[in-house]
């Protein structure tokens, strides 16, 4: 018996168009509502928002988001077109608005990391399907 594909989402993120990041959360919640797990998708949301986000204000260029449920959890990955990785640094707190994102998705991921690519990286973070 053939297994059914893992439910994905794939969107292209144009350069510095901010009004990806809302779109992107509603794709994301319309793809997990089947997902079953309300606080995770929460949580998924916020993480996406944040990866997304950084893609858009870090870079000069496109970015592509995917996300793919899958029976082990939820994986989602930014895929940007610049080699200069990622750094986690510590959030100024004069600055309320700036630097944390990849903190968040430091302490809410189940995983997260930074795969490089040929032209580029890829941010990625799982939330497990077990926890809830």
């Amino acid at each position: 018996m053939e297994r059914a594909p893992a439910p994905q989402l794939r969107r292209r993120l144009g350069r510095a168009d901010l009004r990806a990041v809302p779109e992107a959360r509603k794709a994301l919640r319309e793809l997990l509502r089947t997902w079953g797990r309300p606080g995770r998708s929460e949580t998924a949301e916020l993480l996406t928002s944040e990866l997304v986000t950084n893609a858009l204000v870090h870079t000069d260029h496109d970015a592509v988001l995917t996300a793919t449920v899958g029976p082990r959890g939820l994986r989602v990955e930014v895929r940007d077109f610049v080699p200069r990785r990622p750094r986690l640094r510590v959030p100024n707190a004069d600055d309320s608005t700036h630097g944390r994102g990849l903190v968040l998705v430091q302490s809410l991921a189940d995983s997260w990391g930074v795969r490089t690519h040929g032209v580029g990286k890829a941010v990625w973070f799982e939330l497990d399907a077990g926890l809830a």
